[in-house]
């Protein structure tokens, strides 16, 4: 089992290294982000442990970066920021899983192997909708040739719309795909990002494509129109 850890605190690190290859497991050490990257190209790994906050590229753009390139080595974020959010975005971002320090050493190696259990994910299918397509490895959008920015929230809703095209979706089934079951604010959040996808990939365009259904929702149409 082959693992590539990348963490810029160098006993730390070592300290991991050491342990791991105690279980017989075979490491790999960077403490940048490139040069993280680097070997990640270099060589193939099983599963690659990432911190966050690392110096020359954070670990959230290591990881997009390897998506982007179609790496899907499983992914385990090992880092000292604890919110919640960060958590979101590291998994937004493509890691397969995330441990905050302090940890559970034997926690952290029963993770590795879960991941390398599981293995490297495909890369997910590019959506499409006429000329409207989602990348969601690159988490990249195009109308026809051109490229449109969106948050990463606005990201979500559309990528929910184009799985579900030419139905018919509740604001609470966007809540609940989007947010999460316990999101307990207002739904009419849905018609705010809707106006803003709408101005964003309608509108310039002259397209039509995200319709309001009376009494119903919401339906992305089929052809993107």
């Amino acid at each position: 089992m082959r693992i590539l850890l990348v963490d810029d605190e160098v006993r730390f690190a070592d300290g991991v290294r050491r342990g791991l290859e105690a279980e017989g497991m075979t490491v790999d050490v960077a403490h940048t982000g490139t040069d993280g990257l680097r070997l990640a190209g270099e060589s193939d790994y099983d599963a690659i442990v990432l911190d966050v906050m690392i110096p020359g590229m954070s670990g959230y753009l290591v990881c997009r970066e390897l998506r982007a390139g179609g790496d899907w080595t499983p992914v385990l974020f090992l880092t000292a920021k604890d919110g919640e959010w960060d958590e979101v975005e590291g998994l937004d971002t493509g890691g397969d899983d995330w441990l905050t320090k302090p940890f559970s050493y034997p926690v952290l190696v029963a993770r590795i192997r879960a991941l390398v259990r599981r293995g490297a994910r495909e890369r997910p299918a590019v959506l499409e909708a006429g000329d409207l397509r989602l990348d969601p490895a690159a988490r990249q959008v195009f109308r026809g040739a051109t490229e449109v920015s969106l948050t990463a929230r606005e990201l979500s809703v559309l990528d929910f719309l184009m799985r579900r095209r030419g139905e018919v979706v509740t604001k609470r089934e966007v809540i609940a795909n989007v947010w999460g079951e316990e999101f307990d604010a207002d739904p009419n959040i849905v018609e705010v990002y809707i106006g803003h996808l709408r101005a964003k990939l309608d509108r310039p365009f002259g397209k039509n494509a995200i319709r309001t259904v009376r009494g119903a929702g919401y339906r992305l149409s089929a052809d993107g129109a």
